[in-house]
């Protein structure tokens, strides 16, 4: 016997269609899906491209500034170095004028220097700093303070309030040491 209601076969193919309609929307929304998927990868690999071409520039940049770090302070050394070979090709020349001459180029040299941050130490009669002076020596100075610097053999630099070489000092001697 063959099922001939009619109200069970149209709700059948209801059921049917409607799961057909299902499907055909899950088909629309995963395509949407892999869509708005492939996009969001492209901006994923247009991001990386982006960051590894800024990092390589940024790798470019700091050999360019390694490189040229010093390229101001070279540039203000060349007019002592040129005052430098103008002295010694002064052939007849007194001890007077040579030493005048010298001091003229240490006074541009450290002009250089101090323009770049270095200031030199010369702590002649100051309280001895072991932060920034090594005693080399102790010696009897009864009519100066104990521990004060009496004598400078080598002078101290700072490079922007960064000890780069201590001055080498002899002290005074505390009374009765």
């Amino acid at each position: 016997m063959e099922n001939t209601d009619p109200t069970r076969s149209e709700s059948a193919q209801s059921g049917v269609d409607a799961v057909q309609d299902d499907a055909d929307q899950l088909s629309e929304k995963f395509a949407e899906y892999e869509n708005k998927l492939g996009e969001m990868r492209d901006v994923l690999l247009r991001e990386r491209a982006e960051i590894e071409n800024q990092r390589k520039r940024l790798h470019r940049d700091v050999e360019q500034a390694r490189k040229f770090a010093n390229e101001r302070l070279l540039g203000e050394l060349l007019p002592v170095c040129d005052s430098l070979e103008r002295g010694l090709a002064v052939e007849s020349s007194d001890v007077a004028t040579l030493r005048e001459g010298m001091d003229l180029t240490l006074k541009a040299l450290l002009k250089v220097a101090e323009s770049n941050g270095l200031k030199q130490l010369n702590p002649l009669g100051q309280p001895f700093n072991p932060e920034l002076h090594q005693a080399v020596s102790m010696v009897d100075a009864p009519q100066v303070a104990p521990n004060s610097v009496v004598a400078v053999m080598q002078k101290g630099y700072v490079l922007n309030d960064r000890l780069l070489r201590p001055a080498l000092v002899a002290t005074a001697k505390p009374p009765g040491g």
